[in-house]
Parts: structure tokens; sequence; C-alpha cells
């Protein structure tokens, strides 16, 4: 009995604090509006100067590539909720080697929590129907892994484990009521499916209109991916009408996982956006209609409503991305996918505070760096003067 009354008094603090660190981290996605963070660049302002564009913009969900230690660090006591990334090029180790996952959230991870609130593990990005083949094999066995990791360090209820896919993993996605994943792609994403519908993960969907558009703008209506006032398309098995194309690209994986046989489960959009640059094929990348894209998309997601199909499940968003990234590879477009410019200001404005498009960076940055800062400290005293109380 005196044991147990002793242990009783030592983790009861610990307890309530950590219960109310959770308490702030229970969802990895918080409202309807994210951004991802992408850093293939040599000239975007640094981790610390993100976080006061970020706290600006009051974008509190974000998705980093990567576990970078400099982001993580640059984000404690901030109140931004943050999705890490265990890279592709890791996937095979981790896949085969359960003490590598477990070090690997161990160090990425636990370690930084709780002051950076890290909600949740993307393990990889578009495998699934992609180029390297071998992947494909790897994924499952990864997400188990790192799974498995957060649970032996107590931490499966805090952090969500999921894994983005393009649409290259369906065999059509027109009209959205048809879609189905490709024959090859359902031998690895069924049983990746059963596990994420096991343990709540939601399936993660990297949806551009943008790809859709370019690739055939001879018969698509621009005014129909940009959410513009148009006819937009009937789906006769649906009975349903879309007037704009990022919910008809969200209802086909809907009908992908229904007719997989996962009709509970949800879909979050981890990346769209619209290229403001582009090569002479890319048709429609100029920053007219990257500002009309993201300025109704914002205007979308604020209304926090579902798609014809799933009216109840509120659509919820990643934008891609915080910066141009200048050393991308592949088309022009790559490199200019950015809400902000390397310099911190505006690329367009579609209404963010504390930032215009004609502002110099560094007065911008400065102007509310303070700000940002003391709510930072603010929140860390709360929990210092808590666990004062408690102890």
């Amino acid at each position: 009995m005196a044991n147990h009354i002793v242990c009783f008094h030592f983790f009861h603090p610990l307890f309530l604090f950590f219960a109310l660190i959770a308490s702030l981290t229970v969802q990895a996605f918080t409202g309807t509006y994210g951004i991802n963070y992408g850093r293939i660049a040599n000239n975007i302002p640094s981790p610390d100067e993100v976080v006061t564009l970020l706290r600006a913009a009051k974008i509190k969900n974000v998705r980093i590539y990567d576990a970078d230690h400099s982001v993580l660090k640059a984000f404690s006591g901030t109140g931004l909720e943050i999705v890490v990334g265990l890279p592709n090029g890791q996937l095979q180790d981790m896949s085969v080697n359960a003490d590598h996952a477990f070090n690997w959230v161990k160090d990425n991870v636990q370690s930084f929590l709780p002051g950076t609130r890290i909600v949740g593990i993307a393990v990889g990005n578009e495998v699934l129907g992609g180029d390297d083949l071998s992947l494909w094999g790897a994924l499952l066995g990864a997400v188990k892994n790192i799974y498995n990791a957060t649970k032996k360090l107590h931490l499966d209820d805090l952090i969500e484990i999921s894994t983005a896919n393009s649409f290259a993993v369906f065999a059509n996605s027109y009209p959205p009521s048809s879609c189905k994943f490709k024959d090859n792609v359902s031998q690895y994403m069924k049983p990746l499916l059963e596990f994420f519908s096991q343990i709540g993960s939601p399936f993660c969907l990297n949806a551009y209109p943008f790809l859709a558009y370019i690739s055939d703008p001879d018969h698509i209506d621009i005014n129909y991916a940009l959410f513009k006032p148009t006819k937009g398309i009937y789906d006769p098995e649906f009975r349903l009408r879309y007037d704009n194309m990022l919910d008809a690209q969200i209802d086909a994986a809907y009908a992908a996982l229904e007719d997989a046989g996962f009709d509970k489960m949800e879909v979050i959009v981890t990346e769209t956006g619209w290229a403001s640059d582009g090569d002479q094929n890319e048709v429609g990348a100029n920053v007219s209609n990257a500002r009309t894209y993201n300025y109704n998309l914002r205007k979308r997601l604020a209304k926090k409503k579902g798609t014809p199909h799933r009216p109840k499940n509120v659509v919820k968003a990643y934008i891609f991305a915080i910066f141009n990234e200048n050393s991308k590879p592949g088309p022009t477009s790559e490199r200019n996918f950015g809400l902000f410019k390397a310099d911190g200001t505006i690329s367009y404005n579609i209404g963010f505070h504390g930032l215009n498009a004609g502002d110099s960076s560094l007065l911008s940055l400065k102007n509310i760096k303070n700000q940002g800062l003391s709510q930072s400290y603010a929140m860390v005293f709360s929990i210092s003067a808590l666990m004062l109380l408690i102890f």
C-alpha cells in the first residue's frame, strides 16, 4: 500500500502536466487550414522568421517533409502544430529495423515534446503509384514500425500516423463516383488502409486542380478549377453537381475508399496549390490564377463545410506551400507555389494579416516578431507556473 501511495504522489503532477499537453494536441488538424513548409531552397528565411510569418498569418497547422531539428526547436513554445515527415529514402530501413524506427521516433519526436507540438508523422510521400516500386512493399512495414515505436513511447494517443497519396494511385477519377484504386496499387493500398482504419488514421491526398487543368486545358473549364462561377459537372451515379474541381477530387478519393471497403475513413488534403509561374506549356501558371485559387480556397475552407458526397465531413487542407523553392528540380512551376517569396514578402495578396506585397520583408518580420515571441513566452510561463503550483 505504501509503495502505491508513493507512486501516486510521484506521478500525479506529471500526469496533470501531460494531461494538459494532451488536451492541447488531441487532434492532428485544428480547424480547416494548414500549410506545407518546404525548404528546398538556399534563400528562404530562417525557421525563427518562418514562425513569425505563420503566427502573423494565423496559420496553426504545418507540415514539413523531414524532422529537421532547427525547425523543431524554432517551433517550440509557439503553439503551432506540426506534422513531421519520414523521407522516402528511409522507408526501406525503417520497414525492416524496428529498433531504427524506435530510435527515429525517440530522437525526432519524443525529445521535442511537449515544447514542440508535434501532432503527426507522415511516413513517406506519394510512395504508392510512384516510380520507385521497391518502396511500395516497404511502406506498410515502415508505417507499422513507426506506429509501434510511438506506442512503446506512449505517444500513440498524441501522434497520428499517415502517408500522403497522389492521384497516381487512382485508375480513374472522372466522374468522382467512378474512382477506384489501380489494380497494381490495390494489393499494397488495401493492407495499408486496413491498418490505418485500425489506428484511426485518415486517407491523405495531394490534390491539385492545377495539375489536372494544365494536363488538358482545352477540355477543362479554368473557372471550375479556380472556384469561380461555372456550370460545373454532373455525376450521374452520385446524382450530384460539382461547382469546383477540388470537391470533385476529394469525393473521387471517397469513392475509391468506398469501393475498397473503407467508407468510414476521412480524407484530408495534405497538399493543394497553384503555381504563380511556369514553363510555356504550363498553361494557367501565373500570378492571377494562383491568387484566385488560393484566395477562393481560403474562403471555401473558412466555411467549414463538406463536399457534395460527404457534406458532414468538413474539408481540411494543407496549402502548398509557404515559399517559392528555388532549388527544386523539374518544370518552372515546381519553384513557384509559394504564398510568400523567398525574402518574406507575399507573392500575392490573399488577405493574410501583417504582410503586404509592397512591404520590406525584414521590416515586416521585425514589426511582428516581438508580438509572436511575447505570446510564445506567455505560453511557456503559464505552463511553468502551473508546474510550480502542482509541485
